[in-house]
């Protein structure tokens, strides 16, 4: 098997990597250079409640696998009876659509300093779509668990290059896959999934991050233990107490992660960008996977004051909300703004974000400076 250095060398090389503009469904996603599958949404698009579908980020470990509309998911394990449903079959049950954030553990990674190996995400990878599918309870509940089941285990169709790189294998907890918002989807933003967002079905695990929503899901296991693997007990963890900026953490003091810390992001106007005297208007997005957002926040004066902005969107965990401050700029000259966020529980978005070596859930105050011109 791959060991974990020679992962850790690969990610040091997306590390190394620029930012391009790529065609990608007739619309433009920031495609990081030598890890293809791996496209960011750029940060303007961060502005509004639903994410279109041609600028919604895309992340994969292998690439995609060859598009298989008659592909079946088998549901094994601790059961009473395994099923293999394809896309018909799991239309028969209760269709469910809800709103949620998808987001990449590694979303503002390069934000993280030190700087840590890895796809050096900046903001684009993640995005809020309307996901149409069926409750995975549902499905589990017609197969009947069995006693001792604790984790589900996820696998997808995408494969790894070689047979010395270790499979990407995911597992949630039974209680989190009993949760009503867990869906296998196959509708977004009301259309069927792409393949490159995981068609035919995929799942979706509102307010967790992102390598929990397996694409391509074609195998779904549901057992006693944990799965084992580089991907589940090496990779996509967070240390179990804080640590200092640079240090190693071995895997044994480490926890998987679940659920994404609060957090928001200016949109518009843009860093370095100029607009004109008079009204300028703070625009971006507040999220949290564990609690609704309660409030966000604009100073303009490098966080001595701070103002509440106004919110958009339904309030809810594992969703985001719009936030919108406009004030009158009578002169020219440069202007900062800085946000942070609150839950609804108070918990508040730090101004800087916890150190940690794989650069994961940066959640740091967001700032940007712009110029007013006469």
């Amino acid at each position: 098997m791959i060991r974990r250095r020679e992962l850790l060398e690969l990610g040091a090389c997306a590390a190394a990597s620029t930012l391009v503009r790529s065609s990608f469904a007739d619309e433009l996603l920031l495609q990081h250079a030598s890890a293809p599958q791996n496209l960011a949404t750029p940060l303007e698009f961060l502005d509004r409640l639903i994410t279109p579908t041609p600028v919604f980020f895309v992340r994969s470990h292998f690439g995609p696998p060859a598009l298989d509309p008659a592909r079946r998911l088998r549901i094994s394990g601790l059961l009473r009876t395994p099923l293999e449903l394809d896309a018909a079959a799991l239309r028969r049950f209760p269709e469910v659509t809800l709103p949620a954030v998808l987001q990449c553990a590694g979303n503002g990674r390069a934000l993280h300093e030190p700087r840590v190996p890895g796809i050096q995400w900046i903001h684009g990878g993640m995005g809020q779509a309307t996901w149409t599918g069926v409750r995975l309870a549902d499905v589990l509940g017609r197969a009947g668990l069995l006693p001792g089941a604790e984790h589900v285990w996820l696998a997808g169709a995408d494969l790894p290059p070689k047979p010395s790189v270790p499979r990407f294998l995911r597992s949630i907890p039974l209680a989190r896959a009993l949760d009503p918002s867990t869906l296998i989807a196959y509708r977004m933003n009301g259309e069927p999934l792409s393949l490159a967002h995981g068609a035919p079905f995929r799942l979706v695990v509102p307010g967790w991050a992102g390598d929990h929503w397996v694409k391509w899901l074609n195998d779904l296991r549901v057992q006693k233990d944990e799965p084992e693997g580089f991907y589940y007990q090496t990779g996509y963890r967070l240390p179990i107490e804080p640590v200092a900026p640079g240090a190693s953490v071995p895997p044994e003091k480490t926890r998987p992660l679940t659920t994404f810390p609060v957090k928001s992001i200016i949109a518009q106007p843009l860093d370095g960008s100029r607009k004109p005297v008079g009204e300028q208007v703070i625009v971006g997005v507040a999220l949290s996977g564990e609690k609704a957002i309660g409030k966000v926040e604009v100073s303009l004066d490098g966080g001595a004051t701070w103002r509440t902005a106004a919110l958009e969107g339904d309030a809810g965990p594992g969703r985001w909300q719009v936030f919108r401050h406009a004030f009158t700029a009578a002169t020219p000259g440069p202007k900062r703004a800085i946000v942070r966020a609150y839950e609804a529980s108070g918990a508040t978005q730090p101004e800087k974000a916890a150190w940690n070596p794989s650069g994961y859930f940066w959640n740091g105050w967001h700032a940007v400076s712009w110029e007013v011109t006469a």
